[in-house]
């Protein structure tokens, strides 16, 4: 099993910046993969930026020279770095675990981008 807690959301204007934060229980090593996904109302939940235990990533189309995922490994800890933020980026963002036993996910962080 894996808990995911994430954090860093909030009420930005556009163009301005985030990072979100997932502190995973066990040792980031042992993932598979983990990634960033985001939800908006009446929507279905798209992956935003994956990043695998060899380090390689992945960005959807949307999140591309705006986003940037990273961890640390010794904090077990992913981050999603979010610059020139939209208010198409608003959404509930989700982190995601992916072991062989399956997915896990954490409670989400509510990012809001609004003048």
């Amino acid at each position: 099993q894996v808990q995911l807690v994430e954090s860093g959301g909030g009420l930005v204007q556009p163009g301005e910046s985030l990072r979100l934060s997932c502190a995973a229980s066990r040792n980031i090593f042992s993932i598979n993969t983990m990634g960033w996904y985001r939800q908006a109302p009446g929507k279905q939940r798209n992956m935003v930026a994956a990043i695998t235990s060899r380090g390689s990533t992945t960005y959807a189309d949307s999140a591309k020279g705006r986003f940037t995922i990273s961890r640390d490994i010794a904090k077990n800890t992913v981050y999603l770095q979010m610059n020139s933020l939209k208010p198409d980026d608003t959404a509930v963002y989700y982190c995601n675990a992916a072991v062989i036993s399956g997915n896990y996910w954490g409670q989400g962080t509510q990012v809001t981008v609004s003048s």
